[in-house]
């Protein structure tokens, strides 16, 4: 086998963690009988020499890598986050890393901007970024750049030259998922697009959602269903919602673009109309508990735990193994129903 295998391969190919393969090869920590001999087999096979990985360790440099993303205490949506930061830290500690996070307020852009400043002065070699404000984002993007601090982005698609990979999903397909769902279930009439919380114009993750909703229902020139935009501010979403009900009496179908499904299917649980069918994005509790109640039919997970995770995993192989950064990771776009809800929660 002429490729030189980093641990990441030997340990896919043994069926085991980094850590695992990195605790047999230089003898320190504990590891069962049976990855023991998965990974010996491995390494007989591929003729192993035992200075291979060492060759692909480039110095002693500490890599720094920070996690910029929303305040999870905030917008709980985030937490599964830092679940994945700590898988990625338990999984390389054996390396030359430090991973960090730094938290934003998700509805302050100022508090984004502040926070970024204070990651460029630190001067690490790598950000993984969430980029909320899409504006506020590219200006940082581009402060980073010119420090020669890599910049991976992830759940938000952002478009630069700048960034090196994006982790998440096909926001605009995920639209268009939504749109067919919607067209499954919901009798004919007219359906709502919720942007809950955040400011439109400045979040691409909204924008591509609706093009992507609205695009399903123009190439399936369906006129059965007219489809219109409402959008929503925590300070008075209840009595917009419930005015905007009470005037659009043939509403037979909610979109709702980002977590905030369970704050709509509230309202909707206390008007008693269960003929309006509801989509939403995110397995929160809450999310959930309306889901097997059936006031929300479908959730979209967009895993963010993965998201976190895969955006430090490709870092860690450029930094450590040098490898190449592919320019996006798309995850699936997994539909979650009554049915299925359970398989998804850790």
């Amino acid at each position: 086998m002429d490729k030189k295998l980093t641990i990441k391969d030997i340990a896919q190919l043994a069926g085991v963690s980094k850590g695992t393969v990195d605790r047999v090869l230089h003898k320190r920590g504990k590891v069962s009988q049976k990855a023991l001999e998965s990974i010996n087999a491995v390494l007989e096979q591929i003729d192993y020499e035992p200075n291979l990985i060492a060759r692909n360790l480039k110095n002693n440099k500490i890599y720094s890598i920070c996690v910029v993303l929303p305040n999870p205490e905030s917008d709980s949506y985030w937490l599964p986050c830092i679940k994945g930061i700590e898988q990625a830290k338990k999984e390389f500690k054996a390396f030359n890393l430090s991973i960090n996070a730094h938290y934003f307020d998700p509805e302050n852009t100022e508090s984004f901007i502040a926070v970024n400043e204070s990651v460029l002065n630190s001067s690490p070699d790598a950000v993984l970024l969430a980029p909320l404000f899409s504006k506020e984002a590219l200006d940082a993007v581009e402060k980073y750049s010119a420090q020669n601090i890599l910049v991976n982005t992830f759940n938000n698609q952002l478009e630069s030259d700048e960034i090196r990979n994006f982790v998440g999903q096909d926001l605009y397909r995920s639209g268009r998922v939504a749109a067919k769902l919607i067209d499954s279930i919901a009798q004919k009439g007219q359906i709502a697009i919720i942007h809950f919380d955040e400011k439109f114009k400045n979040a691409v993750h909204m924008q591509e959602k609706e093009k992507g909703f609205r695009n399903y229902f123009l190439q399936e020139e369906n006129s059965d269903y007219e489809v219109t935009t409402l959008k929503l501010k925590r300070k008075n979403y209840e009595t917009k919602l419930e005015d905007f009900l009470k005037e659009n009496p043939k509403l037979t179908g909610i979109f709702i673009t980002t977590s905030k499904a369970y704050q709509i299917a509230e309202i909707i649980d206390k008007t008693k109309n269960n003929t309006i069918a509801l989509i939403g994005y995110d397995l929160l509790d809450k999310n959930i508990s309306f889901l097997n109640q059936g006031t929300i039919d479908f959730l979209i997970n967009q895993n963010p735990k993965q998201q976190v995770y895969l955006g430090l995993s490709f870092l860690v192989d450029h930094f450590i193994f040098g490898k190449e950064i592919n320019h996006s990771a798309l995850l699936p776009i997994d539909i979650v129903n009554s049915e299925n809800a359970s398989y998804y929660m850790e």
